[in-house]
């Protein structure tokens, strides 16, 4: 079959970028990689570098650095911001939360920006990780890199290239998903592209920098919209009285409904990042309304479950004031030990309201009563006379329970509130418990 103009002209432009990704890939060897911030996006990005090249990760925090110190090859670990005056190119992954009042706060970038600036090595490549509203590599990162004195574009030059790590998730890293990447010019996205393709075996070169960062906020964005959707289901069937679950299951028959659950939302980019794109929204005079109520909705879940279990308490005839709540689960989603935005600090606050005596398990977890204000539980077999149990994440290790184990938890007519919903609502019910679910 002939090629048409068009084809051809596209097959054309992707022989040139590949002629020019080559020829930028022979300016990577012995090239000196940074990386500021050794968390979950920065560690694995430093590692797999590291494989190739020498790589220098810096951290601030002290005792992170003398953790990995004595337990990464090939990789330099160091708190001395000097020592990023060798790099050939800088890699910026830290955090990108939100304020109190839902504004970006840019505080680790600008400080990264800081150290950056004082030990910029000429001609390198600076380039940005971190999830961020479009705007910010080049109207606040180049700006603090500049009042070094060198100037971008000459000295040195910027690039995004959004981390996609999913913490806990074995099929998607690395080596497996897409990497996006974009430079302030096209010598920079190829540059950038021949790096990151030493690691990522499927790389795309974004159009420019702030379509890539634009791209990055709405992917959680749009997961976010999706979730608050089949949740606010979930508040209307669980009014009407439908099974959400079983619903979703027969709506599921089509061959392009979407496969969401219903659940509680934490974490720290799907709770946060949207409010990236509403700040950016605002200041040209846009008011998100879609973005927003999703958030709303989320944000209600937890309030929601609270109320559910207080309600099954009550039916139960039980002195609400009295019982005694169990949350199986204090992460922000199954199977990582991460609790930030971890929707059960406001269900036990809900809880605590109406005078619950609330008790934590989480073997993913460290110091729960310090982090949540409750009584921890080390071991099942030592905790008795439960009145609710509520299950928030679909640990592993949760899944493995069986319902013998949780009935000899618990007091007479126990409720059992399985937000995943991880057990089988029949079996549930035929070994006592009062099963509720989202």
């Amino acid at each position: 079959m002939p090629t048409s103009v068009k084809d051809a002209g596209v097959t054309r432009v992707s022989q040139q970028h590949n002629l020019r990704v080559q020829r930028q890939s022979k300016r990577l060897s012995n090239s000196v990689i940074a990386v500021l911030g050794l968390g979950y996006v920065g560690l694995p990005l430093a590692q797999a570098f590291a494989k190739r090249h020498k790589v220098i990760g810096f951290d601030v925090n002290s005792q992170r650095v003398s953790e990995l110190r004595s337990s990464q090859q090939n990789l330099v670990v160091t708190g001395d911001p000097q020592q990023l005056c060798q790099a050939d190119f800088v890699i910026i992954a830290v955090p990108t939360p939100v304020t109190k009042s839902k504004q970006p706060d840019l505080f680790y970038i600008d400080s990264a920006c800081r150290l950056i600036r004082q030990n910029l090595k000429k001609g390198a490549v600076v380039i940005l990780e971190s999830t961020v509203y479009p705007g910010v590599t080049e109207e606040v990162v180049r700006p603090i890199l500049e009042e070094s004195g060198l100037e971008c574009g000459r000295d040195f030059k910027i690039a995004y290239c959004p981390e996609r790590m999913n913490p806990g998730d074995e099929e998607h890293t690395l080596e497996t998903v897409t990497k996006v990447v974009s430079g302030m010019d096209e010598d920079t996205s190829d540059l950038v592209f021949a790096l990151y393709s030493e690691i990522c075996p499927k790389v795309f070169k974004a159009i420019d920098i702030r379509t890539a960062e634009a791209a990055k906020v709405i992917e959680n964005i749009q997961r976010d919209l999706n979730i608050a959707l089949v949740n606010e289901f979930a508040l209307i069937f669980d009014k009407i009285g439908l099974n959400t679950r079983e619903v979703l299951k027969t709506a599921s028959t089509k061959w392009n409904f979407l496969p969401f659950s219903p659940g509680l939302v934490g974490g720290h980019c799907i709770p946060v990042d949207p409010y990236y794109l509403v700040y950016k929204a605002k200041e040209v005079g846009y008011y998100p309304q879609v973005i927003l109520a999703g958030r709303a909705i989320n944000d209600f879940m937890a309030d929601h479950v609270a109320e559910i279990a207080i309600k099954a308490i009550n039916n139960a005839e039980k002195v609400i004031r009295r019982s005694k709540v169990l949350i199986m689960g204090l992460t922000y989603k199954e199977n990582v030990p991460d609790t930030r935005e971890s929707p059960a600090k406001e269900i036990i606050k809900d809880l605590q309201e109406y005078g619950v005596t609330v008790l934590g398990y989480d073997p993913l977890v460290d110091n729960i009563a310090e982090q949540f204000d409750i009584e921890a539980v080390s071991d099942l077999t030592s905790v008795k006379g439960v009145d609710c149990i509520i299950v928030t994440v679909a640990h592993k290790v949760f899944k493995a329970l069986g319902f013998e184990q949780l009935r000899q938890i618990s007091n007479h007519r126990p409720v059992l509130l399985d937000v995943r919903g991880i057990f089988d609502p029949s079996e549930a019910l035929r070994r006592g418990f009062d099963y509720q679910t989202l």
